[in-house]
């Protein structure tokens, strides 16, 4: 139920405008830690405009969150824990960048539809996104020592009635070999004398900003006139950073050649390791040739594995695209819920689900063509490692499932014993009109 900073931005302009009229009434106080009438009335919004089914009492729930938070920030700052000021850029870059794709980066409806600008919704979520960091660390710091040993886990799952053992859905494990697409000879050429035209005509005065929202394939900053920000060394692709980190403030790069195209790089400012650039990217044109010949080149690849003539493992690490995520897993799919390998099938890619839906472990698909997240096109054959059908949870095949299952009902309960007694340590005001919500009288 507690609301996130991405659900808070995707609100609905009503809402903006609704909250920003409500009187900045403070509801409660924690420590230094305030909450407004407006904030609260904000969430509980952005929930309705989300289509969400809203509990009467969603004011109550929301506000406990809330309470939550702040007595962890407010923990948090005694500790001395830190957030830097980097971090909180990158995290509300990425997150106003996740929002303008879905708007296809046009900053004008991006404006129209929250009233402010970009560079003002993030002065306004900044603060948000350093408490938020501050609550995630001090949540874990107190749950760090929490730990179960395998005879607690036993001991649960015997405890548990017969009608309350957990129903699994069927599992799988499985891993990829993706190939990105690499353009042919001609494409490339033309695209560097694409970068080299464009950079010239800068050079005789062109307007930079103009020409990347013209002709920068970087969509999300050529929208920004080719902006990406500030950012920190490490940030971009070797290639990248070495011509980036050798200009002087307003210098214009040479063509550079990176695996996502060519670029022209301007550097407007510099502070210590941290950058502000600009840039166009010209991509090469991927055609059906290219496609076709990554395609042979898998389906090869399937035949010597399946007669074991080069390993799927080995095979991944040769040929396989150092960006997919299972690359350096062997191919092997890591699940981000938990970190293991196994997936309840319908939390797999819908490409995946259906690929495996008629194979048997051991099988390997045809060659899947795919888009990936930068619409680069890709290939990809997949192994069905394992497959277990639904069932009913038993210590032998779901031993770490259930040692999860144990650790979270472990760690729910330290935390609200810390909560109890820092509720007790800590100076707690709360509007009386909010004294009747369940939960909220131990405040």
């Amino acid at each position: 139920m507690k609301m996130s900073f991405g659900l808070l931005l995707l609100c609905s302009a009503f809402t903006m405008a609704y909250s920003q009229q409500i009187v900045e009434k403070v509801i409660a106080e924690v420590g230094s830690e305030v909450i407004s009438l407006a904030e609260l009335k904000e969430h509980v919004s952005v929930l309705r405009s989300r289509s969400l089914e809203v509990p009467e009492n969603a004011e109550c729930i929301i506000l406990e969150n809330l309470l939550i938070d702040r007595l962890l920030v407010h923990q948090a700052k005694l500790d001395s824990i830190e957030v830097s000021d980097e971090e909180i850029e990158e995290q509300l870059e990425g997150r106003i960048n996740h929002i303008l794709a879905l708007m296809d980066y046009d900053e004008k409806r991006f404006e129209d539809y929250y009233g402010m600008s970009v560079r003002d919704v993030k002065e306004r979520f900044r603060e948000d996104i350093r408490n938020q960091i501050l609550a995630q660390r001090m949540r874990a710091k107190i749950l760090e020592n929490v730990h179960v040993t395998p005879s607690e886990v036993v001991a649960f799952f015997c405890s548990l009635p017969p009608d309350s053992i957990p129903y699994f859905n069927m599992q799988v494990e499985v891993a990829e070999l993706a190939v990105k697409v690499q353009p042919n000879d001609s494409a490339k050429s033309k695209a560097r004398a694409t970068a080299e035209l464009l950079r010239q005509r800068i050079l005789n005065g062109e307007d930079f900003a103009q020409l990347a929202k013209q002709y920068s394939d970087d969509l999300s900053s050529a929208a920004r006139g080719g902006d990406l920000g500030w950012v920190k060394r490490g940030t971009f692709v070797p290639e990248f950073e070495a011509a980036a980190f050798n200009l002087q403030p307003g210098e214009l790069s040479q063509v550079v050649e990176t695996e996502f195209g060519y670029h022209i790089i301007q550097l407007l400012q510099r502070r210590g390791e941290l950058i502000h650039v600009r840039h166009i990217l010209i991509r090469p044109i991927v055609d059906e040739s290219d496609v076709v010949r990554t395609e042979h080149l898998l389906d090869s690849l399937r035949t010597l594995i399946l007669l074991d003539s080069i390993s799927f493992e080995a095979a991944v690490k040769k040929y396989g695209d150092k960006s997919h995520p299972a690359y350096y897993s062997g191919g092997v799919l890591i699940n981000p819920r938990d970190g293991s390998t196994i997936w309840d099938v319908a939390d797999l890619e819908t490409d995946v689900y259906f690929t495996i839906d008629s194979m048997d472990p051991g099988e390997i698909s045809s060659p899947i063509r795919y888009t990936g997240p930068r619409d680069d096109t890709y290939v990809k054959i997949i192994r069905l490692l394992s497959r277990v059908p639904p069932h009913q949870a038993n210590l032998q095949q779901d031993f770490d499932r259930i040692q999860d299952m144990v650790k979270q009902k472990r760690q729910n309960e330290y935390l609200h014993k810390w909560l109890d007694e820092k509720i007790h340590q800590t100076h707690i005001y709360l509007d009386p009109n909010y004294r009747h919500c369940p939960n909220l009288h131990l405040y």
